[in-house]
């Protein structure tokens, strides 16, 4: 038992030397909005696991003390509370952070898409970003709830309409689809999926997701090529389909949700040279109309510190970006007319 024991402890500990770094210099107020949702939970678990985080603030419309007793007892520094869903506990638990995950909304089903979740999660995210916008104007915040093609434009809005908007703050979270072209092209290639970093670049759905595997060095030909791409644009299906009802894509994206928290946190507290590939207000594809767009962005100690550009590519994959250009678009311009005619509601 005692080994067993011991064993464990040195296993926990390298997971997390590995996960995040060691150092936490700041004091550091994370706050999940919809911790006790599929992705809320394990993505509260994983925050508490990171020392740059010193205060852990979730909130759901139930659940989310339960959700805080829980975590709050892994022996790690932060502290955690959980809040009651009320204008007073939600604006408390926004206070004061610094970055403000949004994980809240309803899962897709079998057969749902993303945009079938639309109307729902449209009203609670224009809600959560609402309170944000009122209790902490400027901290980072980070959407997660689908389809966030829409949500950021929806979020960003709501900024406005109370005169806080900062570009550089808001970024929609698309790591998951790095995390899957790079697992994917490593089972291909029989490669080490940790060294993987394919670029992916657009939106964060369908033919939106444009993996860019040239620039990595890698070819793909034919119905091989084929398929790689339909699995990194509809690899959520591929979990809704296999968790046959019960849920979406939650633990992946809670990892990749943690993840870019990391980089935003290593970036503010002085690391140079962090990139991570993120949904933003970008000036690349703005003459098209295209207002957000995923690329490799630097960040820093202020959020976006340098948008780049999206680089060579394959005549394919100019074709699969042609794509995505108008179906960005048209996802961007209906989460724009939504809030424009429900921000009252």
């Amino acid at each position: 038992m005692f080994a067993a024991r011991q064993v464990s402890q040195s296993v926990f500990g390298a997971v997390q030397r590995r996960t995040f770094s060691a150092t936490a210099s700041n004091a550091t107020k994370v706050a999940v909005l919809g911790a006790a949702g599929g992705i809320g939970q394990p993505l509260s678990l994983l925050l508490k696991l990171n020392p740059r985080v010193t205060e852990l603030a979730l909130y759901d419309i139930k659940g989310a003390p339960g959700v805080a007793a829980d975590i709050s007892h892994i022996n790690t520094k932060s502290t955690v509370k959980g809040y009651e869903p009320s204008g007073a506990g939600i604006k408390e638990c926004l206070t004061g952070a610094e970055i403000v995950l949004i994980p809240a909304g309803v899962p897709r089903k079998p057969g749902m898409t993303r945009d079938d979740l639309f109307n729902t999660n449209a009203s609670i995210v224009r809600d959560l970003a609402k309170a944000a916008a009122d209790a902490c104007p400027e901290a980072n915040i980070l959407v997660i709830a689908n389809p966030v093609n829409s949500t950021v434009p929806i979020t960003a809005e709501v900024f406005k309409s109370k005169g806080v908007y900062n570009p550089k703050r808001l970024f929609g979270v698309t790591t998951l689809d790095v995390v899957r072209a790079s697992r994917f092209i490593s089972q291909l290639k029989s490669t080490d999926p940790a060294t993987e970093n394919i670029t992916v670049v657009g939106g964060h759905s369908g033919a939106t997701i444009v993996p860019l595997l040239s620039q990595a060095g890698y070819t793909l030909e034919g119905a091989e090529r084929d398929e790689y791409i339909k699995r990194v644009q509809f690899g959520g299906d591929e979990v809704v389909q296999a968790k046959g009802g019960a849920g979406s894509a939650t633990l992946s994206m809670a990892m990749a949700g943690a993840r870019f928290a990391e980089s935003l946190l290593k970036a503010a507290q002085g690391q140079s040279g962090v990139v991570e590939p993120t949904y933003v207000d970008s000036p690349l594809y703005k003459d098209q109309g295209v207002t957000y767009f995923a690329s490799q962005v630097e960040l820093g100690p202020n959020g976006v510190e340098k948008i780049h550009p999206v680089g060579e590519m394959s005549e394919f994959e100019q074709g699969l970006l042609d794509v995505c250009l108008k179906d960005l678009k048209s996802n961007i311009e209906k989460g724009e007319k939504w809030v424009k005619e429900n921000m009252g509601n």
